[in-house]
């Protein structure tokens, strides 16, 4: 006679067993990461942008081809606007007069860190602006100070740092995103 507890019937036994052996498979799976608040980004951003130092800023041309390029740029200020030099007959002065949708992009190996910051370029000939924004490290670039400003104003930052376990989604892999408010540039 066959046992009908609930031990002993194969059937049963077989899913228990599927059950247990999937257990730590399913407890290893990767996490959500813990949702952070827009001032911890917005303070993990500055510290990777200082560290990383230089950037990328990557532009349109008039065909819409992204362009890149290593840049020195300023700390961002308070609000996140960051600024920039470079000569004046250079590409970049021409496609952000044509398209002024930029990113700028820091990265951190060690720290496996970046931030990417998408938002609107601007040139900037003002004397008064040049003269606040000038790094001694620049004058073998532009000896005679023979440069334009380009300001970044964000419309949104992405930030990813494995560090600080601040990670994108394990499904999408979308980083943690600080979205500003959209302001035309002066």
């Amino acid at each position: 006679m066959k046992s009908t507890h609930p031990r002993c019937h194969p059937a049963r036994l077989f899913l228990l067993l599927c059950f247990v052996n999937l257990t730590p498979a399913i407890c290893s799976q990767p996490r959500q990461p813990a949702r952070r608040d827009r001032q911890s980004l917005m303070a993990t951003a500055r510290e990777i942008m200082k560290t990383a130092r230089y950037c990328a800023l990557i532009t349109l041309d008039s065909s819409g081809r992204p362009h890149a390029r290593t840049m020195d740029p300023f700390p961002p200020e308070e609000n996140m606007l960051v600024w920039l030099a470079t000569n004046p007959k250079s590409r970049k002065v021409g496609e952000i007069s044509h398209n002024d949708h930029v990113t700028l992009y820091y990265f951190v190996s060690e720290d496996q860190a970046y931030v990417a910051i998408s938002g609107r370029a601007r040139i900037v000939r003002n004397s008064r602006e040049k003269a606040r924004h000038w790094k001694d490290d620049w004058k073998d670039f532009y000896p005679d100070r023979n440069y334009l400003l380009i300001v970044v104003r964000p419309e949104k930052l992405e930030v990813v740092s494995v560090k600080r376990g601040i990670i994108g989604d394990s499904i999408r892999w979308a980083p943690p995103a600080v979205t500003f408010k959209s302001r035309k540039l002066k």
